[in-house]
């Protein structure tokens, strides 16, 4: 779902390229139907096998988890009310084991900072099989230890997301769905100050970047 844009001195904002829509596309966000419930629509072959999300989140308030990488444990802290069929899907796929041995397939260091992951594939065209809609307020700022899912334009969410390791501006398009500890964005920091396979301002971590498996709790 999710593609690495093309190099640049200003890097494209995270995207998904498998509807082909901009990356920094508007999205006003949707609420999803009957209230109190999640919507998660087919979308393409699934990178691994998964089943879809339960309907009805099964999180509420603030949930701890940790991403394990080899560079390091992220713990984060999941905001299920502010998002809750986002962090409803991420657990699910999380317990599934969907993210387990999978790459973190681009770095951003110009303009935009950010570590994206979530596609199994690692060509940031991978996603989860369905898609599901923007949880958004407008308001959306992504300072340094956001994480926020990536989109390829409204209500295309996967599975790819992005951690944010350095105040990033970007247009209040991408759900913002947890935050990272200042020691896990120190982590994350390091990754980047590697910088890409090519010395470029967007690609792939020159030192690669594996998830281990995201536990919650």
């Amino acid at each position: 779902m999710l593609a690495l844009a093309g190099c640049s001195t200003t890097p494209a904002a995270p995207t998904d390229a498998g509807s082909g829509a901009p990356s920094d596309a508007s999205a006003s966000a949707e609420p999803t139907t009957p209230a109190g419930t999640c919507v998660y629509g087919a979308a393409g072959p699934a990178a691994k096998d998964v089943t879809t999300p339960p309907a009805e989140p099964t999180a509420s308030g603030t949930v701890p988890a940790t991403i394990r990488t080899s560079a390091g444990d992220l713990a984060v802290s999941l905001d299920a009310d502010a998002a809750p069929c986002t962090v409803n899907s991420f657990l699910s796929l999380a317990q599934q084991g969907y993210f387990d041995e999978t790459p973190c397939h681009r770095l951003t260091t110009s303009g935009i900072f950010v570590l994206q992951c979530g596609d199994p594939t690692g060509t940031g065209t991978g996603g989860p099989g369905y898609e599901f809609p923007d949880e958004l307020t407008g308001s959306e700022t992504y300072p340094a230890g956001t994480l926020a899912m990536a989109n390829a334009g409204p209500d295309t969410n996967g599975s790819q997301f992005f951690v944010v390791y350095a105040d990033t501006q970007l247009a209040p398009s991408y759900t913002v769905f947890g935050s990272l500890d200042a020691a896990s964005v120190e982590v994350v920091k390091a990754i980047a100050a590697k910088g890409t396979d090519t010395g470029a301002g967007d690609g792939k971590p020159k030192e690669p970047v594996t998830i281990a498996g995201v536990t919650a709790g």
